[in-house]
């Protein structure tokens, strides 16, 4: 069975595009059929992953506004078992674009329906905002998972986020579920991080994954070439940090922890 995920968080910064490319990356080495949807106009995790944005032909523009089939837009990655469907700048006008059509919530999920059979997991990378590509996301998916920084004001629009994904579950998409919060740029040097986890964990109105992703230079660096940290720097703490993320992940196909909505 198919689990599509989305990657949401409005807050900028927080990780996301990073995680869901190095989920991505260390589910296809576990033998899973993956695809990551970039859904984000930024084009962060096309590149990250190793695609040009300028080079790749058809996208996810293509997919929600011209009604392409999405597997004629599938790129193949350097990963045996990890497609991408890419995306563009130009993917910034499909919020305008869209807002004619009918059921526009439902363009995306539309769009998956022939295709996520024939990958174990689909990986919806949203932009940091609430808009219409993050909610065509929420009402494709199965669950959410959201990066949280281990900053203070961590929390912080955190309540409109879940807000949101509460409503599209009541309207939309009745499956939907808080897949969990991943805490990533994890400093363990410092007393004052240890206390925001504790905080976090204490406070966090959803499930929080055991697995803390470190601040980590290498995880920093991977994306200018073109490589997840499996490749760039598989013994390095952010690497470690993901491969450990990736197993409690899949161990949840046996013992699923995400939270229903009310």
């Amino acid at each position: 069975m198919t689990r599509i995920l989305a990657f949401a968080n409005q807050k900028g910064g927080v990780g996301k595009t990073t995680t869901a490319v190095n989920l991505a990356a260390y589910l296809a080495q576990a033998s899973k059929r993956v695809l990551l949807v970039d859904c984000d106009p930024q084009a962060n995790a096309t590149s990250h992953i190793g695609v040009n944005p300028q080079h790749a032909i058809y996208g996810l523009y293509d997919v929600l506004i011209d009604q392409m089939p999405l597997t004629k837009v599938v790129s193949l990655t350097y990963r045996v078992g990890l497609d991408l469907v890419p995306s563009a700048p130009r993917l910034a006008g499909a919020e305008v674009e869209m807002v004619g059509m009918l059921a526009r919530e439902h363009v995306l999920r539309r769009a998956l329906e022939l295709a996520a059979s024939g990958y174990d997991y689909v990986l919806l990378d949203c932009p940091p905002s609430l808009g219409l590509l993050t909610i065509n996301a929420l009402t494709a998916a199965g669950g959410v998972i959201i990066p949280i920084q281990c900053e203070y004001f961590a929390l912080e629009g955190l309540a409109h986020l879940l807000a949101t994904i509460d409503l599209v579950h009541k309207s939309l998409n009745p499956a939907l579920t808080v897949q969990g919060l991943v805490l990533t740029m994890f400093d363990g040097r410092t007393n004052l991080a240890q206390q925001v986890v504790n905080e976090i964990r204490k406070n966090a109105p959803a499930f929080v994954f055991d697995t803390l992703i470190p601040r980590n230079v290498r995880l920093s660096e991977a994306p200018s070439f073109g490589e997840a940290i499996l490749t760039y720097a598989p013994r390095s703490p952010g690497a470690m940090a993901y491969e450990a993320l990736t197993q409690e992940l899949l161990k949840q196909e046996t013992s699923p922890r995400g939270r229903h909505m009310p």
